[in-house]
């Protein structure tokens, strides 16, 4: 991507989320994915040697947990552990969290190989919502946990209504359960097809069967959550 249009991809970034990096850098690499680095076989354009997003992207997926998690505590005194966790989980997951990335233009301002800016759909997602939670940590870095408190209330906190609304925060697992019982009389199985990446970034992908037929696959950055993202999509290819 050429420099002055990546700039300006950034610069209408900050505008969108309504704030403005004291350190550019910090940004810049919230936006570089690994696979850039790989085939540039150089550093980061802030010239930091390996400045890909990976690092931001685990600081910024534990800031957005807890701030999340602290909102709800607050938020929904009635709610038991488990309708919690689901409504962090509602909020938090690769597809939310892609949704929003790319409604502030992250789209746009991404650095990644040829072959990762050919990806689309669900692998797209990914790649967004990691750039996102990077943002998140490169925010946390750069102003503190009330500037990226504030980013995360606007953003994520304020879709809480809509998870409300529509369902989204209800455990997909078991409702998929209740639905191949009553249809099959059979239990879901799940299986993992493969997890890639470090330890501290895996990525999870998971196939859902019933009987001996395979209904769906579903990806996270845990297998829990890869299940129940295959759960999803297995109720909505029902629902179709």
């Amino acid at each position: 991507m050429p420099v002055k249009k990546h700039q300006e991809a950034s610069l209408k970034f900050q505008e969108r989320a309504g704030i403005a990096f004291k350190d550019s850098a910090l940004l810049e690499t919230a936006f570089t994915h690994r696979s850039y680095l790989n085939e540039a076989k150089q550093g980061g354009r802030s010239g930091k040697p390996g400045a890909h997003n990976e690092r931001l992207e685990f600081l910024g997926d534990a800031v957005l947990e807890l701030i999340v998690t602290d909102h709800l505590f607050r938020a929904y005194p009635t709610s038991n552990e488990g309708e919690l966790t689901s409504y962090r989980a509602a909020l938090v997951n690769a597809v939310m969290l892609g949704d929003i990335a790319e409604s502030l233009g992250v789209n746009d301002c991404l650095l990644l190989s040829k072959g990762e800016l050919k990806d689309t759909g669900r692998a797209r997602a990914t790649i967004l919502a990691n750039a996102f939670e990077a943002i998140v940590g490169a925010l946390y870095q750069d102003q503190g946990y009330e500037a990226a408190s504030s980013f995360i209330e606007r953003f994520v906190l304020s879709k809480m209504s809509d998870v409300l609304a529509s369902g989204a925060w209800r455990d997909a697992k078991s409702a998929f359960q209740e639905f191949a019982q009553a249809k099959y009389a059979l239990t879901p199985k799940y299986a993992i097809v493969r997890a890639e990446g470090p330890d501290h970034d895996k990525h999870f992908v998971v196939s859902v069967s019933v009987g001996e037929v395979m209904i769906a696959e579903g990806e996270g950055k845990s297998k829990q959550e890869a299940e129940q993202d295959a759960a999803s999509v297995a109720l909505a290819q029902q629902e179709a």
